[in-house]
């Protein structure tokens, strides 16, 4: 094999083809368009402990540019978080904009400082957080269920843990769609 071969066969092997990455994207759009709020929030603490944990990753293998990119995003995230929040909805709305400010202050140190506990402490953070978020909508999701014979669509969703129904416009990037 000689080397534009090699190199023609490692562009076409070495990840997903414009093709394949493209229908990811649109499917990840429509997901995002058709969730609910509370199902936009489950899926945004998904990507954001995706994003750090490849990020804690990258930073172990010193792979700083990999790691500030995730990190970066991760950011993205817990700012999307924060101004979606609607703290006057709900008692715990300070309190949980407060830690959302600490872990964006932790994660913009954790790049700069090239500091993995940074990292992992906000992982620790956030990680119960998320199984909440999950816990909440399957609750949500099943109540919905036996009180109407289907899933509500959104009843109540945007008052629950004071997030606000604003459709998918920003979360969209935050999760890495468009």
């Amino acid at each position: 094999m000689d080397a534009t071969s090699f190199a023609a066969f490692a562009a076409a092997t070495s990840g997903p083809s414009a093709v394949v990455q493209k229908q990811r994207a649109q499917y990840t759009a429509d997901a995002v368009q058709s969730a609910t709020p509370v199902q936009l929030v489950t899926m945004l603490y998904d990507r954001l402990l995706l994003d750090l944990s490849r990020a804690e990753a990258a930073q172990v293998s010193a792979d700083w540019a990999a790691a500030s990119e995730q990190l970066l995003h991760a950011q993205a995230i817990v700012a999307e978080l924060s101004s979606s929040l609607k703290i006057d909805v709900w008692d715990g709305g300070e309190g949980l904009l407060a830690l959302y400010t600490y872990s964006s202050t932790a994660l913009v140190n954790a790049n700069i400082h090239r500091d993995v506990a940074l990292t992992r402490e906000v992982v620790g953070l956030l990680e119960p957080l998320r199984q909440t978020w999950h816990e909440a909508a399957a609750s949500l999701q099943a109540e919905g269920r036996a009180s109407t014979g289907s899933a509500p669509a959104g009843a109540g969703y945007g008052a629950a843990g004071g997030y606000g129904a604003g459709g998918a416009s920003g979360l969209g990037g935050a999760l890495g769609v468009g």
